[in-house]
Parts: structure tokens; sequence; C-alpha cells
């Protein structure tokens, strides 16, 4: 399992519902296409899956 995981937003939070708008602000995410490496842990996958049709992921082994 990679310690971190890299995540990216691929899809435009405008006109979402405000809880997945706070999620994307929570996880450091800005613009479209803009990435942060997060630590693979149960409160970063629980964000991720509350917003998986916005963004990418991929596991990065640092």
């Amino acid at each position: 399992m990679a310690k971190q995981l890299k995540i990216t937003l691929k899809r435009s939070v405008a006109h979402r519902i405000p809880e997945q708008r706070k999620v994307v602000k929570a996880l450091g995410l800005g613009r479209i296409n803009s990435s942060v490496v997060k630590p693979n842990n149960a409160a970063t996958r629980g964000a991720v899956v509350k917003i998986a049709h916005l963004v990418s992921v991929e596991e990065v082994n640092d």
C-alpha cells in the first residue's frame, strides 16, 4: 500500500453542493488541475470518496 496519495482536481466545483465544495477546499485544492499530496489514511480516503467524481487519485511511493 502506498504511503501517499496524489489528488488532482479534474472537474469544477461550481454548481456543486456545499458539502462537496468544503471537502475540496479542506483537501487544499483550488483550481482545476491543482494537485496535492496527502497521506494515505482513512480520513483522506473518506474525503476522496465524497468527491470521487471530481478528482483523480494516484498512489505515490515516496
